[in-house]
């Protein structure tokens, strides 16, 4: 068992599939708030912290984000404009990207995505404000399709377990922290979670091969990436390949199946937690890039993890 295997199992949630088996383990943390920025001594923050950092999902069942009159026709996936996934809204855009409509329609969009970055911040910051110096507000979005059935190729194809990592954005060792909420009034969010990252990397990462010399000056020359890729990137792109792609995998490794219900909210660090998105649509994301130096304790970091595997710091300067 690796280290990550020390969270604590809890006991399964009514919100688990009906009639599944209990997993086992439990990586799902309800918490009680019902406030987007909520009142916690320290003592309750230092606890979430730690289950968050060590690879819980926190789940927060009653925080629920409220639709202003008239914006609940967003929950369409007619406002997609098919050729992304998401209605995205980048940090500092003033307009929201991936979407079709009217002129009025498109700057209600943006309101409401540009209202849930900041809820959510006002989420994050209460839970953990250690976080605040170090954060970096990422892209925003609204999911409005239906994620079961739709035709992708096997690397996007985000009902396979897998860990987050960009092709063409390396992160240099910074964390992917999110915030999720299913806005759909009907029906759950449907994920599964796989088994903690230091089993997962145990698994994969004697699979896995490092660059060769000048790798990633020329990748970011002819801008295959934006900036230089670091050896945690290319691991890390590696994993998420390899688990994807790896049926039996997919289907025998220890996972659980959670159903998020309507109304309901999740903070994950995407990077760490092995997740799929089996069934919903009209989802909203937020993502914040972190700096390391804001984690309380690197035992349980992906880049500390492959750091320990492979006797060496994962990015360098």
């Amino acid at each position: 068992m690796s280290l990550d295997s020390t969270l604590t199992p809890s006991t399964p949630t009514p919100a688990t599939a009906p009639g599944a088996a209990a997993p086992a383990f439990n990586l799902i943390r309800p918490q009680p708030y019902t406030e987007w920025a909520p009142q916690l001594d320290a003592g309750t923050k230092a606890a979430l912290r730690r289950e968050l950092e060590q690879g819980a999902v926190l789940f927060f069942p009653q925080l629920r984000f409220q639709f202003e009159p008239g914006e609940e026709r967003f929950l369409d996936s007619r406002w997609s404009d098919g050729k992304s996934k998401n209605i995205n809204l980048r940090a500092n855009d003033q307009a929201v990207r991936g979407a079709t409509g009217g002129e009025q329609d498109l700057k209600d969009l943006y309101v409401l995505i540009r209202r849930y970055a900041e809820y959510s911040e006002k989420l994050v910051l209460s839970l953990f404000p250690e976080y605040g110096p170090h954060m970096v507000r990422a892209g925003t979005s609204l999911r409005p399709s239906e994620i079961a059935g739709r035709p992708v190729s096997w690397r996007k194809d985000d009902t396979r377990l897998h860990v987050d990592s960009f092709p063409s954005n390396p992160m240099l060792g910074q964390r992917l922290l999110r915030v999720f909420h299913n806005i759909d009034p009907q029906a759950p969010r449907v994920w599964r979670v796989g088994e903690p990252f230091g089993d997962f990397a145990k698994r994969f990462v004697p699979k896995t091969k490092g660059m060769w010399p000048g790798q990633a000056r020329v990748m970011e020359m002819l801008h295959i990436t934006k900036r230089r890729r670091s050896e945690y990137d290319h691991r890390m792109l590696q994993l998420h390949d390899l688990a994807k792609a790896d049926l039996e995998y997919q289907a025998n490794v220890p996972q659980q199946e959670f159903q998020f219900p309507p109304g309901s909210t999740w903070i994950v660090f995407s990077d760490q937690v092995l997740h799929a998105a089996m069934k919903g649509r009209a989802m909203m994301e937020q993502t914040y890039y972190l700096s390391p130096k804001a984690i309380s304790d690197h035992t349980h970091s992906p880049e500390a993890v492959l750091a320990r595997m492979l006797g060496r710091p994962m990015v360098v300067g």
